[in-house]
């Protein structure tokens, strides 16, 4: 079974910064764009980051000059680092793939920005 396990979630003060990180585990055969969403208004998650297997990028507007997303396509990893973080952008973070043709999600890890 295909799973996406992340880590680097935790508590930063304003301004500081965290790095997020999501590995593939399980047989697969193909992994397509690799994202971070975070819950929105209505509690829906929004798109923070997305990157495609061959390196394009888009980020939410309110993201851009501040989180950069990477992948390792040998390791199957995606990472987000992200600076200059607000307490607004406390959420529970989710990782997200497209593996065998299926979205697959992760847990989610907790992102705290508080002083």
């Amino acid at each position: 079974q295909v799973q996406l396990v992340e880590s680097g979630g935790g508590s930063v003060q304003p301004g500081g910064s965290l790095r997020l990180s999501c590995a593939v585990s399980g047989r697969f055969s193909s992994i397509g764009p690799m994202a971070w969403y975070r819950p929105g208004p209505g509690n829906q998650r929004e798109l923070v980051a997305e990157i495609t297997t061959a390196g394009g990028i888009r980020y939410a507007d309110s993201v851009k000059g501040r989180f950069i997303i990477s992948r390792d396509n040998v390791k199957n990893t995606v990472t987000l680092q992200m600076n200059s973080l607000k307490p607004e952008e406390s959420a529970v973070y989710y990782c997200n793939a497209q593996i065998n043709g299926d979205s697959i999600w992760g847990q989610g890890t907790q992102v705290t920005v508080s002083s």
